[in-house]
């Protein structure tokens, strides 16, 4: 254990200003901005504020940067339900399959190509192993066959279509 973090141990369990340790009569309390350092009272850490203010702003800014450069730990648009990774939020690294509505990363959709062009094997989906839709006509009646079984996904797909042909009734 190295000398910091023993010295660092030691300032958690007493007051910064007064020194007192903690036991059972005394409770401290966190610095409420930083939380690096701890005081028995009030009146401590007023007295040691000059001496903290510097260190304690410093750390208020580390936790701060920390909040907002912090990635999330998924999209809205939920995982892959292949390689469990967050979905990409630019929907051109994903592709949507009509005949399970699973929108699926490029990185799956292009190991699945990969396996497919080695084995010689017709395209199919990564996830249900349906073939492929051969034309958009048959990717739409996919759609509707999803839609009819109450999909989410599909349905939201199809008010898409259905906005960019202006058919603004159909979309909603």
């Amino acid at each position: 254990m190295s000398a910091d973090i023993e010295a660092e141990g030691r300032n958690k369990a007493c007051c910064a200003s007064c020194g007192i340790a903690e036991d059972d009569n005394i409770k401290l309390k966190d610095c409420s901005a930083c939380k690096l350092v701890r005081y028995c009272g009030v009146k401590c850490q007023r007295d040691h504020r000059q001496q903290h203010r510097k260190e304690c702003k410093k750390r208020m800014t580390e936790l701060r940067d920390e909040i907002l450069f912090k990635q999330p730990e998924s999209t809205n648009l939920g995982d892959c339900p292949i390689c469990c990774l967050p979905l990409p939020i630019d929907h051109t690294k994903s592709t949507l399959w009509s005949c399970c509505c699973k929108v699926i990363c490029n990185g799956c959709d292009y190991a699945n190509v990969i396996r497919e062009v080695r084995g010689k094997l017709d395209r199919k989906c990564p996830f249900c192993r349906h073939p492929k839709a051969k034309s958009e006509e048959e990717f739409k009646r996919n759609l509707i066959e999803r839609i009819e079984a109450n999909d989410p996904v599909a349905i939201r797909q199809m008010g898409g279509y259905c906005n960019q042909e202006g058919d603004y009734d159909g979309a909603i």
